[in-house]
């Protein structure tokens, strides 16, 4: 197995302290490097590219978001925001996320016994990184045994994204505009502790309500909700959410592939699948088959993608039928929505 270089960025020796206690708890990580601040990170990634950087979020002379958005235009890598002041910061989370960071989790801290606590979600999403991006070929055909044919006839707008969303999917919902004639549903890589929180701030951003996906409920025409973190979205056979475990082995939690196999309609397709900004391949040969189906798909392109990872495996795929800069891409989908609705026009 080969090791995973983790950097560490953090104003406060005691945060890298114990942040360097949890990488090296695991025999097959170690610490690339350290920084005390953004300006250092973003030097250091220059000249030494690590497989993740752990970044804190509140920090002098350079902060966390303004140095993700810097190494991610320069030296692209997974990078995690891990700060002790998620809760009274969401609105620096959620710029860091739209600037490029992974996820967010909260900073482990050290107990008066000397141990570590709280590593837990920090480790599994460095787990997720370790895991080897599988090739195109290798993908799992997510779905494919048993496709779910009967999703919800109503019109449907589906999103998938990963590294820089919010920021991406935020500027989307915000060009579609009021009283779009679709339900909305966005999957979005981010652990479940932050989704709530992911859709508040969409909500703030746009202007109208953005909700989790509950269990059991049926997307509604007007509405937009946010598929929740660690567990697979899908429609089921009478068109209501479902949350599952399967496929486990798929890396990405919630998966877009997963979601978008979902989504096969029965009778005329009604809906409009986007992939956008992030790295990997998930959500590309879901979109392909979502193109098999009759489904008008739209990839992000190269320029305006803080990632080009995603998009990039759709257009190998030629999973998309368009392919457009994130400013397009709001009227691109109301467009079609509209020939949908009015199809001799």
């Amino acid at each position: 197995m080969s090791t995973l270089r983790v950097a560490i960025v953090d104003d406060l020796a005691l945060a890298r302290a114990v942040l360097r206690r949890v990488i090296e708890s695991v025999p097959c990580y170690e610490v690339a490097w350290e920084a005390a601040d953004g300006a250092q990170a973003v030097a250091k990634a220059a000249t030494d590219k690590p497989d993740a950087i752990l970044m804190d979020l509140v920090m002098p002379h350079v902060d966390g978001a303004t140095a993700t958005r810097r190494i991610m235009a320069t030296t692209p890598c997974p990078i995690l925001i891990v700060t002790s002041s998620i809760g009274t910061n969401l609105t620096r989370v959620y710029e860091a996320l739209g600037a490029g960071g992974l996820d967010a989790v909260n900073t482990p801290t050290f107990g008066a016994d000397g141990t570590v606590r709280g590593e837990a979600p920090l480790l599994a999403r460095l787990a997720t990184i370790a895991k080897t991006v599988p090739t195109l070929a290798a993908l799992p055909a997510v779905g494919a045994s048993s496709p779910l044919a009967s999703a919800s006839q109503i019109p449907m707008v589906t999103i998938g994204v990963s590294t820089g969303g919010p920021a991406a999917v935020a500027q989307v919902l915000t060009d579609l505009g009021p009283n779009l004639p679709a339900a909305v549903v966005i999957v979005q890589h981010i652990g479940s502790d932050f989704t709530p929180g992911l859709a508040g701030w969409l909500s703030t951003r746009i202007g109208r309500p953005v909700a989790v996906c509950t269990e059991g409920t049926r997307a509604a025409i007007g509405t937009v909700c946010v598929a929740g973190g660690e567990r697979h979205l899908v429609l089921d056979r009478a068109g209501r959410f479902e949350y599952k475990d399967e496929p486990k082995a798929y890396p990405y939690r919630p998966s877009v592939d997963v979601f978008f196999e979902s989504l096969l309609p029965v009778g005329s397709p009604t809906g409009v699948a986007v992939l956008l900004t992030g790295m990997g391949s998930d959500g590309a040969r879901g979109l392909r088959t979502l193109r098999d189906g009759g489904w008008h798909t739209i990839a992000q392109d190269e320029a305006t993608c803080v990632v080009y990872g995603m998009p990039k495996a759709a257009a190998q795929l030629n999973a998309a039928v368009e392919v457009l800069p994130l400013a397009r891409i709001g009227a691109a989908i109301r467009k079609r929505l509209e020939a949908q609705r009015n199809p001799t026009r």
